[in-house]
């Protein structure tokens, strides 16, 4: 009996080691996932940003914030998609799209408005999943360097 009591704390040993081991490499790929996660994150928000800059749109004079800034951003891209709507709004009466009649000649620019604001809309929601990619790739880097620092390995 005094033999399984004496081997017990040596398979033990062993198995936190290996334990260790896993830890380290698990550790090691959830760091490098997290980087990946990081860099195409920030790639996709300059990609967005140079592509949307290229427009070379300008936010309207009378917009509630940003007027006259250049359309390069998630803000600038919505300050400018509030106002294209407000003026579409001004040129239908207050209507929408939907409600126009098909002979309306103000129909199209309505259209055109609406079609407008979705794209900056789709830029605006670029941003916002670059952003959340580059946050959740730094918290699994940082995860990654905790999981192998508490294993007993320098990063």
């Amino acid at each position: 009996m005094s033999n399984t009591t004496t081997n017990r704390p040596a398979a033990d040993a062993a198995g936190i080691s290996s334990g260790l081991g896993f830890v380290k490499i698990s550790g090691l790929i959830v760091a490098i996932i997290g980087a990946i996660m990081f860099v195409g994150g920030a790639a996709t928000w300059v990609l967005v940003q140079s592509e949307l800059a290229g427009e070379n749109i300008t936010v309207s004079e009378d917009a509630a914030s940003n007027a006259g800034k250049a359309v390069n951003g998630p803000l600038t891209a919505y300050s400018e998609a509030q106002i294209i709507e407000e003026h579409a709004l001004d040129a239908s009466g207050g209507k929408t799209y939907a409600e126009l009649d098909r002979e309306d000649p103000v129909r199209a620019t309505v259209m055109n408005g609406s079609f407008l604001r979705a794209s900056l809309f789709t830029s605006v929601l670029a941003f916002g999943v670059s952003a959340m990619a580059m946050a959740l790739g730094l918290v699994q880097v940082l995860l990654g360097i905790s999981m192998r620092k508490l294993a007993g390995e320098r990063f």
